[in-house]
C-alpha cells in the first residue's frame, strides 16, 4: 500500500511538471515578451523604451530557456523559464505582471483564509447530506421514495447554479433579510455571511453527487462480501450504515 501511494505521488507530481512546463512552451509560443508589455501597459502610442522598461522590472528580458551570458548555474536560473515556471515548484509564485506588481504569494495567503471559510464546511456537508441521502435511496430502493428521490435529483442536476444563486438571493435576503447580499465579515459575524452560498451551492451539487454515490452503493450491495453479511443475518441498515 505504501508503494501505491508513493507511485500514485510520484505520477501526480511528473503530471503537475509535464503540464507546467507545457503551459510554458505554449504560452510563449503563441506569445512574445513585447507583446506581454503592450497589453499591460496599453495605450495606442507605445514606444520601445516602455516596453524594454517593463520587460526589464518584471525579468522578461531574460532569454527564455538558457541564459549564454551567465556562468555556471546561472545559465539556467537566470531565465524566464526558471523564474516564471520552475519557481513554482518551490512555491514561490513570484510578483504579478500588472501595473502594482503585487507580490503574488502574499495575494493568496491572505485571501486563502476566507476561501478555506466557505470550501470546508461546504465539503464537510457536501459529505454528509449526499451521502446520507444516497443511502436513503438505497435503503428504500425500487420504492416509490427511490423514484422521486431520483426524480428529484435529476431535476436539480439540470437546474443551473446561476438559478440557485438569483432565487437564493432574491428570497432570503431581499424577501426574507436573514442574510446579507454581499460583503463580508471576520470572527463569528462570518457565519451570516457564509450561509448563504454554503446552502444555495449544496443544494445546487446535491443531484449530481446524490446520483453518483446511489449508483456506487447499489453496485457495491451486489458483491460478495455483502452477500455474506447478509446471510450471517445482519439487517440491512447495518450491512448500509456499518459493514
Amino acid at each position: 500500500m505504501f508503494r501505491y501511494l508513493l507511485r500514485r505521488l510520484g505520477y501526480g507530481l511528473l503530471i503537475l511538471v509535464g503540464v507546467n512546463l507545457l503551459t510554458f512552451f505554449l504560452f510563449f509560443t503563441v506569445n512574445t515578451p513585447d507583446d506581454m508589455a503592450r497589453l499591460n501597459i496599453g495605450g495606442k502610442r507605445i514606444t520601445q523604451a516602455q516596453i524594454d522598461k517593463w520587460k526589464s522590472e518584471r525579468g522578461y528580458d531574460r532569454p527564455l530557456y538558457f541564459n549564454a551570458a551567465e556562468q555556471g548555474t546561472a545559465q539556467i536560473t537566470r531565465t524566464v523559464l526558471w523564474e516564471r515556471s520552475v519557481s513554482l515548484m518551490l512555491l514561490d509564485f513570484g510578483r504579478s505582471d500588472s501595473a502594482r506588481s503585487a507580490d503574488i504569494g502574499h495575494e493568496v495567503s491572505t485571501r486563502m483564509g476566507v476561501s478555506l471559510q466557505l470550501a470546508l464546511p461546504l465539503f464537510i456537508l457536501q459529505l454528509i447530506v449526499s451521502i446520507g441521502f444516497s443511502l436513503a435511496l438505497v435503503y428504500f430502493r425500487h420504492t416509490r421514495f427511490d423514484f422521486w428521490g431520483v426524480v428529484l435529483c435529476v431535476l436539480m442536476l439540470s437546474i443551473s447554479s446561476l438559478f440557485y444563486i438569483i432565487v437564493g438571493q432574491f428570497f432570503f435576503s431581499r424577501v426574507l433579510r436573514l442574510v446579507p447580499i454581499s460583503g463580508f465579515a471576520g470572527g463569528l459575524d462570518a457565519v451570516r455571511f457564509l450561509a448563504l452560498p454554503v446552502l444555495l451551492s449544496l443544494l445546487a451539487r446535491l443531484g449530481g453527487e446524490a446520483r453518483l454515490y446511489r449508483a456506487m452503493f447499489l453496485e457495491e450491495i451486489g458483491r460478495d462480501y455483502v452477500r455474506t453479511a447478509r446471510a450471517k443475518g445482519l439487517s440491512e441498515s447495518v450491512v448500509l450504515l456499518r459493514h
